[in-house]
């Protein structure tokens, strides 16, 4: 077998040969792709991934992603097929919709979107016309590029009306519904991608009902968190909710359009809206592997095990954020009420998250850079830090272990206390080039690789047990 030798050594013999077993026709067929499989199951074991955003899904949802489902064509919709076949893929996307009607408390499910950005584009395409207004949180401020960022198509289709957070990370709806009535949205996002803070449905309802806009939010980040009691659910305030199943939810990377019981006293049509928005609106057909790795993923959400799974998400947020606090950094809304950390890097100098992205990565930690609010540094050269737990959570580390975590970010940016990010681009590249060969020739980064790889080696990920 064509097996680096390399990887032998850092799994254990077991879950080597089990990992080996599960590939055998692929190593068999492609070597050189049942490879890079091993060198990514490798990378995932030795390092510990940090972004809020990723997850380790369950043996169970990678067998059913690699199943023959993946062979059929189901356009349409059950008992509404374009193909011949799709007696059992009918069977299929009904189970996995029932399921979750019955997790999140709605009516109606669409379990076809490939991704979040279909599935918030089809929601546009259903609710309001081209060249509407709508509101959602800016990029900057935490929000997500289908909210309405500049460069988005969203922005290009429709006219975007951002709202942003306050300098301390905090929605102000007192502006936001100024906003609102000066513009007239037609719809308002709520939700995002760095918002450590519970979001307040109620608050939003008020301004969108005021203005008689649809109210969506998008719980991409929460889902689990939602679905586990961990955070409230937005259902009885909005009209819409959109979400991808990986995340906190733990499944394969899908997504999902629900319709609330208000959304359908709003318009009883929507659910049909919602359909022909997906087909033959925007997609083809659907994805079924990934319709059955969703539908495990929330059988696994429903067990008991699973509230205790969002609630440890959550300490280990609260733990990691005390820990970074109690070494002297600063966070944004001063901690986390959820999955998700944004550390504010700016105190001791702008854009300094992609020195941060680069060399934690090094040392196995895996974050990624990020905006902070009223970011004074280049999207491209962010002061911030995005943090989370989820994955973590799944391995079974602990709150001592995110007191590791945070020592060893106190470690790195003691060492990097002197590097600045220049606001000259000639120099910024000379600084961060240097910056890079150091992370290669400096042995402080192989030091603290070896002490993450020996945490992370007590903490299998599911895929190799």
């Amino acid at each position: 077998m064509n097996v680096n030798h390399h990887y032998t050594e850092t799994l254990s013999t077991s879950r080597f040969v089990c990992t080996l077993s599960r590939m055998s026709r692929l190593q068999d067929q492609d070597p050189d792709i049942a490879q890079l499989v091993l060198d990514e199951t490798r990378r995932q074991e030795d390092g510990l991934t940090l972004i809020p955003s990723e997850n380790h899904t369950s043996g169970a949802v990678l067998e059913a992603l690699a199943t023959v489902f993946t062979d059929k064509y189901a356009e349409g919709y059950p008992g509404r097929r374009y193909y011949a076949g799709n007696e059992v893929a009918d069977r299929l996307e009904t189970l996995v919709v029932e399921r979750a009607k019955t997790l999140f408390g709605v009516p109606y499910v669409n379990v076809q979107p490939y991704s979040g950005s279909p599935a918030n584009f089809a929601v546009y395409l259903a609710t309001i016309d081209p060249g509407d207004a709508f509101m959602g949180l800016d990029l900057l401020s935490g929000g997500h590029l289908t909210h309405g960022w500049k460069a988005s198509a969203t922005a290009k289709l429709w006219k975007s009306v951002p709202y942003r957070l306050t300098a301390d990370g905090r929605f102000d709806f007192e502006h936001m519904m100024k906003l609102a009535r000066e513009h007239r949205p037609k719809l308002i996002w709520c939700g995002g991608t760095a918002l450590p803070r519970t979001i307040p449905w109620a608050e939003f309802a008020k301004v969108a009902d005021a203005v008689g806009a649809y109210l969506v939010a998008d719980i991409s980040h929460i889902a689990g968190l939602i679905a586990g009691g961990a955070h409230e659910s937005p259902m009885p305030y909005v009209h819409v909710t959109t979400t991808t199943t990986h995340k906190t939810l733990r499944g394969p990377r899908g997504a999902m359009i629900m319709v609330t019981q208000k959304g359908l006293d709003k318009d009883a049509d929507l659910p049909s809206k919602i359909d022909k928005a997906i087909i033959p609106g925007f997609q083809g057909g659907p994805h079924l592997n990934t319709v059955a790795g969703i539908g495990v993923a929330l059988h696994e959400a429903m067990q008991p095990g699973f509230k205790d799974y969002a609630a440890r998400i959550v300490e280990n947020a609260h733990a990691l954020a005390d820990a970074l606090t109690e070494a002297g950094f600063t966070l944004v809304s001063g901690g986390t009420d959820n999955h998700l950390i944004l550390m504010d890097l700016s105190p001791t100098g702008i854009g300094r998250g992609m020195l941060f992205h680069s060399g934690l990565e090094r040392m196995g930690l895996y974050a990624n850079k990020n905006a902070v609010p009223n970011d004074q540094s280049s999207p491209f050269y962010p002061s911030g830090l995005r943090l989370g737990t989820p994955a973590a959570t799944t391995r079974g580390m602990t709150t001592a272990d995110m007191k590791q975590v945070a020592s060893w970010i106190a470690q790195f940016a003691e060492h990097v206390k002197d590097i600045q990010v220049p606001a000259d681009k000639a120099e910024r590249q000379r600084i961060l080039k240097a910056f890079d060969r150091s992370l290669i020739t400096d042995p402080f980064y192989e030091t603290l690789r070896g002490e993450v790889r020996n945490l992370c080696r007590r903490y299998p990920i599911p895929a190799s047990q």
